[in-house]
């Protein structure tokens, strides 16, 4: 990738002007209280929504997320030669800007735009959100991990991008300040955003490249990250530097770049040919390292399913599968390398367990979100849970529930009660239910058509089946299906006893039919009903939070602990995010 030249800051002719100006002797001296009420004021502007500031908003800038941002095209204008080159091409009113089209190169984060939009509307840097440059860590300092530095990396690119000279300076020395405590994988990131900055961002770029050069980065990990010519440089340095032999270039060989293509395919069964044609195994083309690194779920499900590569086989950086797994945080490929054997215990080779990993790399205040308002739990937080639950060594499988006992040696009400279970578990829990699902591979299998969602129940038909098939076939779809559903609830107790135990008490109780209709569009024309559905509401979120809260307090107090524990610090010791 060619890097892009360096621009002129719009702020320094201005400043030139200000400064000729002050030297006159018939200019009245600078106001300073009157400059910074000004600041304030524009910056309300751009904050305050309870008083309609939006209303005099002319445009809008749409973030990848899809939220919305009400800006003002003169202030934008005035501040920015970026913006005014841009808007004024737009429409003159309510123009919007699709974040996507400007940022091509670097996905960024809503709360690093609006630290930067706010420092255009005032000058002056606003205290960013709680808990966005804070991980779940209870350890970790807050200066260097992933989510201070993604924040910082997001709001240097953005800054560049409008042409903000002044803000690349300053997260340009921020992140010089904290790259040698951040991992090597971080240092990539900071790297590839230097690169595409070009020759504003000289002194980032040099210093992450030289770390990067003595990490244990591997070659396949630089290739996906990295332009070619990156780690061409990169790859030459190590030589010449003595940290690798020029044959090093050749890792992977050519059998293992046909496995790893094989596997971009999501092609198992080529892996399956590829494996007898040649003479190397998965293990040696750590083959699952990079089925869980880079590819589809499925195609990882697939892989393990071989049954024939060491899940807990470490690579040449001392990371094992689930280590692996663990920085790229999906929940169904940790449960499942869980479920075939994974060690949650074992460390990297600088001392951490998958859990640490994955806390580190997660914002606490996507940890956090609230779930009272019926949103699935954050993908983010389903990792660390289940990565808790498995280092317990107690999946709390407990008793079976009554409805499961009253059903007895009863395959029919068996399987009804299982699928009633499975399908109000996908209606309150849906991130947990998909996870189980998934693993035990439940949608893959012909589900049998029940009118709704019903309670089980002693001598009550729950559903018409079709009684002129063959009792066998019936019995066998019966047995194939009541295994996978086994497998799912199975599931769900070991990793998630939270909702495990709240499906419990729903099945056994007399709220079942009230929540089931929460998913079927039932509409409720009685304020008797509405009052109960919104207690019912109010104690399935509860049952969210409720076995977390101990953990939850015990991050606060080792953040409250330190001041740096609320922020991002400078390399002076000053709190610049709070």
């Amino acid at each position: 990738m060619e890097r892009r030249r360096g621009f002129s800051d719009s702020d320094d002719v201005s400043s030139c002007c200000v400064a000729n100006a002050m030297e006159s002797p018939l200019s009245p001296s600078p106001d300073f209280a009157e400059i910074s009420r000004l600041s304030d004021a524009l910056e309300l502007i751009f904050y305050d929504t309870s008083r309609d500031f939006d209303f005099f908003a002319d445009a809008r800038i749409v973030t990848a997320s899809g939220r919305e941002i009400p800006v003002h095209r003169c202030i934008l204008s005035a501040r920015s030669p970026f913006f005014r080159n841009l808007l004024v091409s737009r429409e003159r009113i309510n123009a919007k800007l699709e974040l996507r089209e400007v940022m091509k190169e670097h996905d960024v984060g809503d709360d690093a735009l609006v630290t930067v939009l706010a420092y255009i509307y005032s000058g002056k840097f606003r205290v960013s959100p709680k808990d966005v440059c804070v991980c779940v860590e209870e350890e970790c300092t807050h200066l260097g991990c992933r989510p201070a530095v993604s924040f910082m990396v997001d709001a240097l690119y953005i800054s560049f991008v409008f042409q903000i000279n002044k803000l690349v300076d300053s997260f340009q020395r921020l992140l010089i300040g904290i790259l040698h405590k951040a991992t090597a994988d971080d240092v990539l990131m900071v790297l590839s955003v230097a690169n595409m900055c070009g020759t504003v961002c000289e002194s980032l770029f040099a210093r992450s490249i030289e770390i990067v050069v003595k990490s244990d980065v591997d070659t396949i990990t630089l290739d996906k990250a990295l332009p070619h010519q990156l780690v061409k440089q990169i790859n030459e340095s190590r030589v010449k530097l003595g940290l690798q032999s020029p044959e090093s270039f050749k890792f992977p060989d050519k059998h293992v770049k046909r496995i790893h293509r094989a596997l971009d395919s999501d092609d198992v069964e080529l892996v399956r040919m590829l494996l007898k044609e040649e003479q190397t195994s998965l293990d040696d083309a750590y083959a699952l390292h990079y089925a869980v690194a880079y590819c589809d779920p499925k195609t990882t499900t697939e892989l393990l399913d071989l049954a024939i590569a060491d899940i807990n086989l470490r690579n040449l950086r001392g990371y094992t599968v689930l280590h692996v797994a663990a920085m790229r945080k999906e929940p169904n490929i940790i449960a499942s390398l869980l479920t075939k054997g994974a060690r949650p215990t074992d460390l990297t080779s600088d001392g951490r367990k998958a859990i640490q990993i994955s806390k580190r790399l997660t914002r606490a205040i996507d940890y956090n979100r609230s779930t009272e308002e019926g949103k699935a739990t954050p993908k983010d937080r389903l990792c660390i849970e289940i990565l808790e639950q498995a280092e317990r060594r107690d999946p709390l499988l407990g008793e079976a529930s009554v409805s499961l006992a009253m059903a007895g040696d009863d395959l029919r009400a068996k399987l009804l009660y299982l699928e009633n279970r499975v399908a109000l578990a996908k209606l309150i829990f849906p991130m947990e239910a998909k996870v189980a699902i998934d693993i035990a591979q439940v949608d893959g299998i012909s589900e049998f058509q029940f009118n709704g969602i019903h309670k089980y129940k002693a001598g009550v038909r729950r559903t018409a089946m079709d009684l002129n098939e063959a009792p066998f076939r019936i019995q066998e779809e019966h047995l194939t299906r009541l295994r996978a559903l086994s497998k799912t609830v199975e599931l769900g107790r070991r990793f998630f006893p939270r909702c495990s135990s709240m499906l419990n008490k729903i099945m056994d109780g007399d709220d079942y039919r009230d929540i089931a209709q929460m998913g079927n569009g039932f509409v409720e024309d009685s304020p008797l009903k509405r009052q109960r559905r919104m207690e019912l509401e109010q104690v399935l979120s509860k049952a969210f939070t409720e076995d977390k809260e101990e953990f939850d307090r015990s991050v606060n107090l080792s953040s409250s602990s330190s001041s740096s524990s609320m922020g991002v610090m400078t390399p002076n010791g000053k709190l610049l995010f709070r």
